[in-house]
This record gives C-alpha cells, structure tokens and sequence, in this order.
C-alpha cells in the first residue's frame, strides 16, 4: 500500500528507550522504514470502558488486589490522548469504530471472567460512541476474530487502521497483529494506548513497530490525520450508532 502522508522513521521519541538496551535497538533498525498513513483511515477504539480505569489514577499494583483489571494511572494519563484522537477524527469525518466485549463466560485459557458490575463494561466517558459509529463486540482477544470488523473496513475503502486503547500486550496487540495480517496498514498512538504494566507496554510497542505497525506520538498522528483528511476516499454511508457486530 502506498502512503499517502509520512514522517521519517525517527520523528518521535518512543518510551522503550527506557526499557530496551541500544544494542538491541540497533539490531531493529534494519526494520528503519518511512512512517505515515494511507489515502483512507479509521479509528479503531479498543476496550475503553470502566473496569479499566477502576481505582483512580494510582498504580496498578495498589489497585490489583480490589480491582484487577485495573489499569490505574496508565488507564487515566491516556484520556486526553483518546479525547484528542475522537476530536480530531469527528472533526474531520474519519470513520469510528468501537470494540468491545462480548459475552464469552470463559476465556480460551480458561480463566474464568470476573463477576463485575453492571456498569464496568460500559463505555468510558471519554470514549462513547455518537451516532453514526459502529460498535463491534468481540469474543476474543482480537477485534478481528470472529467479527464484521474485516468487511465493515473494506466496505468503507479503508486501508489505514488508527488504534487506540487497552491492553497494549493483550487485545490491543492481538487486534493489531490481525489487522496487519489481513492487509491494513496499521497506526498505533502510543499515547493513547496503555497497559496495567509499563514494562509490557514498552516492550510490546518497541515489538509491534518494527513488524507489524507504525507507532507514533499524538502530535504526529494528529498531524497526519488532519493532513488526509481532505484525502480521504468516498465511502458507504455510516451505520446508526449502537448497532453491535
């Protein structure tokens, strides 16, 4: 796929400088590439409801024995970046899409799902779907598995999948991985997606940017997005939000 708009592979500074050591940096830069996205992008908004953001801005590891899935601080420090994002692609009339759970009693590794509360899936404040946005509810970890998302992006021309949400290490990279395995050219925000561990955050990012995705800051990936918009390609009208896939 040809880039319609890009930036040079070290325009940002990444937070896996703290956690991985320079030579193994150095090893990965055979993967060094220009960054940027397509002609036509969607916002892909992964898993931002609740249950993540339960205890309040504080460390995961003091929120784990109350509220483990917790994502604490990380979960909270990525809203004005998830804000900014939904800002920029309502303004510009990039497509939304929303992922979320579905209603699988137990995980393939048979762990068996938490009893929460009614309102724990809901969405975030920060992230709830306005008409015209797609909700798709998946079972797994993968937004792509077992759901309309493939046809629902290409039924739209799209070719650029912009992500955001949580887990970097779980459903964030699986969906991701997916989407770079059914032809998307993949974005992910760092800024905007977050983990209950820094250092699988980290390590995850760094992985995911030399293989399967570009990872850029917020002011670049705004800039670009804002850069196509004008771009972007004719497309099939939205569906009435809150219409599950």
């Amino acid at each position: 796929m040809r880039l319609q708009a890009t930036v040079p592979w070290d325009v940002d500074d990444h937070c896996w400088a703290d956690v991985v050591d320079a030579p193994t940096r150095r090893q990965y830069q055979h993967y060094a590439r220009d960054l940027g996205v397509g002609s036509n992008s969607a916002l892909l908004l992964i898993d931002i409801y609740n249950l993540v953001f339960a205890g309040g801005p504080h460390p995961p590891t003091e929120l784990h024995e109350q509220h483990p899935s917790s994502c604490g601080q990380y979960a909270h420090a990525a809203v004005p970046a998830i804000t900014s994002l939904l800002q920029t692609a309502r303004g510009t009339g990039m497509p939304v899409l929303h992922v979320t759970v579905g209603d699988r009693p137990i995980t393939a590794t048979n762990r068996n799902a938490a009893k929460e509360a009614v309102d724990d899936y809901a969405f975030h404040p920060a992230a709830v779907p306005i008409a015209g946005e797609r909700i798709v509810r998946k079972d797994r970890a993968s937004a792509f598995y077992g759901t309309s998302l493939v046809a629902q992006l290409v039924q739209r021309g799209i070719d650029t999948v912009i992500v955001a949400g949580e887990t970097t290490s779980g459903c964030v990279r699986a969906s991701v991985v997916d989407g770079y395995s059914n032809g998307f050219h993949m974005v992910m925000v760092e800024d905007a997606v977050f983990d209950r561990s820094w250092l699988s955050h980290c390590v995850s990012l760094f992985d995911l940017h030399h293989k399967y995705a570009d990872v850029l800051r917020l002011p670049t990936a705004l800039e670009l997005m804002t850069r196509t918009a004008g771009q972007q390609a004719g497309a099939a009208a939205p569906a009435r939000a809150g219409v599950s896939a």
